[in-house]
C-alpha cells in the first residue's frame, strides 16, 4: 500500500486558506475557533510568507509561525504548509539578480508581485530546496502539519516560458543531452530549410525575435526543455521535504495552464490539487459564444470545472483536492460578478462528486490591502460574514452526514497530452485553434450525453476496462502509446490531427496518421473560419479542422461532398474533422450499436450534468432555473440532487 492510499480519507472534508501574517495576532485564536465551529477541517498557510520567515539571508523568524500553527492545532484543525517559493523576497533578487525571467521582448519580469523567477535558473532551485528543507526539518513531524504544498500555481501569469540567459545556456545543455551531435539535431529539425543549420550547440538561441516564425521543431524542443525545468524545480523541493517528513505532498495547479507537463510534475507528488475559480475562468479562459457566457455569468461553465477535476484526479494518481475554491467575486478577470446563491456550495459538491478529498475555500478573510483586496473571502475585511460563509458551512455539514459514495472508473476515457497542447500552440494552422478546445469540446459533448469521463495521460498503464477511448488531436503518438492502444478491446476514436507529426515535428513518412496508415492516409488538411462548415450526410457538421482522407476501409459516415467523415476498421476509428454536437451524437449512437453497450444517450438540459459514484448519481444543476433528469426528477436551480443507485 502506498503512502497516498494509506492516508486517503474515507469522507471528503472542507477547509480554508489563511494568512496569519496578514492579521493581528490577537485575532488568530478567534479565527481558528470560528473555522472549527463551522465544520472546517483543514487550513493552508505559509505559501507566500518567505519575507516573514527569513527577513534577511540566513536570519530566520519562526516564532510567529510556531504560534500560528499551535493555535490552529489547538482548535483541532489540520494544516497544509506551503513552501513560500512563489514569492521570493527582495533580498533574494539582490542576491541572485540573474534569477528573473525575461519575456519574449527581452524585458525582465521584475520584483513587485509574485512568480518573479526563471525555472531555468538552477541557483534558485538550490535556494528553494534550502528553505523547503528548513521548514520540513522544523515542522515535518508536527502532528498538525498533515500535508505539504510546493510553491503556488506553476505557470500562472505565463511564467513557464522564459527567455533569459539562464534559459538559453540551459537549453543548449539540454539539446546536447537529447541529440548528442549538432549534425543529428540539424537533421531531426530539418535545418537545411532556409539555411538554418548550426555549426555547434552554442550557436543555438531561443526561438524568439525571429523575422517570421521559428522552426516548429525548435519551438517544440524549447517547450520540452522548460517543462523539464519545472519538473526539476518541483522535485528539488519534494526531495528536501521528504528528507524530514512523511506527510503527503501536492502542488496546486491552475485552470487551463498547459505550458508544462502536469503529469510529469505529478510523478513526484502524492496527490494533486488545483485552484477553481468558475466565474473568472468563464470570462477569461473559455472559448464560447457570448450568449453562453451571459447565461452562466454567475454560475460558471457547466463543464470547465468538471474537466479539471477529472484531469487532476489523473495527475494525482487518483487522489486530488481543490486547494482554492472561489467564494465570491474575484479581482483578476475581465469582469467579476457575484455568484448566484447556492453556487459556492454547488461547486464544492461537484468537486466531491468527481472524487475530491478536500475542498478549500480561498480565503478566510478578504484582504484590505495590496493586489487582491477586491477578492472576496468567507469573511469581509471587518470580519463580518460574506455570502459564501454560510454555504461553506452548509457544505461541511452535508459532507459529514450525507451518503454519496466514492468516485468510480468511468466507461469512457479521453487521453490528454501536454506535448500535443504545445504542438497545437506552435502550429495551430488556423486562427484561434487549440488542442485544449478540441479536447474540451469532446468532453463537454460526452457530459451533455450524461457520461462520466476519465481523463488520462497518454502513457497511462491501465487503459483496459473502458468501453471507448478518445484520442483527439494528439499530434505525436509514441511507439509506447501505440502499443498500449493496439492491445485494447475498447472502441478507440482517433483524430482529427492524431499522429500528424513525428516527435521532432515533421510530417511522418507515408503521410499521417503515423500509426494508422493501414486504416487511412490524410492527404491534406484544411482549416475553416467559424462561419464555414462541412456538412455530414444525414446531419451534423465539421467545423474549424477537416482532414481529406484516402482509405479502403469502412467509411461509416460521409460528408455531403462524398468525403470520409469517419473511417473504421474493427475497433479503430479515425474522425476526419472537428465535430459539432449533432455529428458527435450520431457517432456515439453508432459506437453504441457497434459495441452493444446499452448507453441511454439522453441529451441533458443545457445546465444539468451528473457524475456517477459507486453508489449514487450526483446531479448538478448550473442553471438558474429548475432542470429535469431523464428519470423525471426535478433538480432546483443552482442545486444538486443525489440519486441512489440502489433504489
Amino acid at each position: 500500500m502506498t503512502m497516498s492510499e494509506k492516508q486517503a480519507p474515507s469522507r471528503s472534508e472542507v477547509g480554508v486558506c489563511y494568512y496569519p501574517e496578514h492579521w493581528p495576532e490577537e485575532i488568530w485564536q478567534r479565527d481558528a475557533e470560528q473555522m472549527a465551529s463551522i465544520g472546517l477541517s483543514w487550513v493552508r498557510i505559509g505559501e507566500f510568507a518567505w519575507s516573514r520567515i527569513e527577513p534577511r539571508p540566513g536570519d530566520f523568524d519562526f516564532d510567529w509561525l510556531d504560534r500560528a500553527i499551535d493555535i490552529l492545532a489547538q482548535a483541532g484543525l489540520k494544516i497544509v504548509l506551503g513552501t513560500p517559493t512563489a514569492t521570493p523576497p527582495r533580498w533574494m533578487v539582490d542576491k541572485h539578480p540573474d534569477m528573473l525571467a525575461y519575456d519574449s521582448s527581452g524585458q525582465p519580469r521584475g520584483f513587485g508581485s509574485r512568480r518573479h523567477y526563471c525555472f531555468a535558473y538552477t541557483p534558485y532551485h538550490d535556494e528553494c530546496s534550502r528553505i523547503a528543507g528548513i521548514l520540513a526539518s522544523r515542522y515535518g513531524q508536527h502532528p498538525a502539519v498533515q500535508a505539504w504544498q510546493t510553491d503556488n500555481e506553476y505557470g500562472c501569469h505565463d511564467t513557464v516560458l522564459s527567455y533569459s540567459e539562464s534559459a538559453r545556456t540551459g537549453f543548449q545543455t539540454w539539446l546536447r543531452g537529447r541529440y548528442q551531435t549538432v549534425e543529428a539535431l540539424n537533421s531531426a529539425w530539418g535545418n537545411i530549410f532556409w539555411s538554418m543549420e548550426y555549426a555547434s550547440f552554442s550557436d543555438i538561441g531561443l526561438p524568439v525575435a525571429t523575422v517570421t516564425e521559428a522552426n516548429p521543431a525548435h519551438h517544440m524542443a524549447y517547450r520540452r526543455f522548460m517543462s523539464d525545468a519545472v519538473v526539476a524545480f518541483n522535485k528539488a523541493q519534494v526531495d528536501a521535504i521528504r528528507a524530514h517528513s512523511d506527510r503527503p505532498i501536492c502542488h496546486n495547479y491552475m485552470g487551463r495552464v498547459t505550458s508544462f507537463d502536469h503529469f510529469a510534475v505529478g510523478g513526484d507528488l502524492d496527490f494533486a490539487s488545483w485552484d477553481s475559480y468558475p466565474l473568472g475562468f468563464l470570462a477569461d479562459r473559455i472559448s464560447a459564444p457570448q450568449s453562453h457566457k451571459d447565461k452562466f455569468m454567475r454560475q460558471g461553465d457547466p463543464d470547465f470545472q468538471a474537466f479539471h477535476h477529472d484531469l487532476y484526479r489523473a495527475v494525482g494518481h487518483g487522489r486530488w483536492w481543490v486547494m482554492e475554491q472561489q467564494p465570491g467575486p474575484v479581482n483578476w478577470a475581465p469582469y467579476n460578478p457575484e455568484p448566484l446563491a447556492g453556487m459556492v456550495r454547488l461547486w464544492g459538491w461537484e468537486a466531491v462528486a468527481h472524487g475530491a478529498e478536500t475542498v478549500m475555500y480561498f480565503r478566510w478573510r478578504q484582504a484590505p490591502f495590496a493586489q487582491e483586496q477586491m477578492h472576496a473571502g468567507l469573511l469581509r475585511p471587518d470580519s463580518s460574514q460574506a455570502a459564501g460563509y454560510a454555504e461553506a458551512e452548509q457544505l461541511a455539514s452535508e459532507l459529514s452526514s450525507t451518503e454519496y459514495g466514492e468516485v468510480r472508473p468511468a466507461p469512457i476515457a479521453i487521453l490528454f497530452d501536454y506535448d500535443a497542447d504545445a504542438a497545437w500552440d506552435i502550429q495551430p494552422q488556423g486562427q484561434g485553434l487549440s488542442y485544449f478546445n478540441l479536447v474540451f469540446d469532446i468532453y463537454r459533448y460526452l457530459r451533455r450525453l450524461g457520461f462520466s469521463i476519465d481523463i488520462l495521460p497518454s502513457n497511462h498503464d491501465r487503459l483496459s476496462g473502458y468501453q471507448a477511448i478518445f484520442v483527439p488531436g494528439m499530434m505525436m503518438v509514441s511507439d509506447e502509446v501505440r502499443a498500449r492502444l493496439a492491445g485494447l478491446s475498447a472502441q478507440i476514436i482517433y483524430g482529427p490531427r492524431t499522429g500528424a507529426k513525428t516527435s521532432d515535428f515533421s510530417i511522418p513518412e507515408g503521410l499521417p496518421p503515423a500509426h494508422l496508415q493501414a486504416l487511412c492516409r490524410v492527404l491534406h488538411s484544411e482549416t475553416l473560419p467559424q462561419t464555414a462548415a462541412v456538412n455530414w450526410m444525414g446531419g451534423g457538421q465539421f467545423s474549424h479542422w477537416v482532414d481529406a482522407c484516402s482509405s479502403d476501409a469502412e467509411q461509416a459516415f460521409m460528408t455531403e461532398a462524398g468525403k470520409p467523415a469517419l473511417i473504421s476498421d474493427e475497433n479503430s476509428h479515425y474522425l476526419a474533422g472537428w465535430p459539432d454536437f449533432t455529428a458527435f451524437s450520431r457517432l456515439m449512437g453508432w459506437l453504441n450499436d457497434r459495441g452493444g453497450f446499452g448507453w441511454s444517450l439522453d441529451v441533458l438540459p443545457a445546465g444539468l450534468r451528473c457524475r456517477k459514484t459507486t453508489s449514487h448519481v450526483i446531479w448538478i444543476n448550473y442553471d438558474d432555473k429548475p432542470a429535469t433528469t431523464p428519470a423525471g426528477q426535478q433538480v432546483p436551480p443552482t442545486d444538486i440532487f443525489i440519486e441512489s443507485l440502489q433504489e
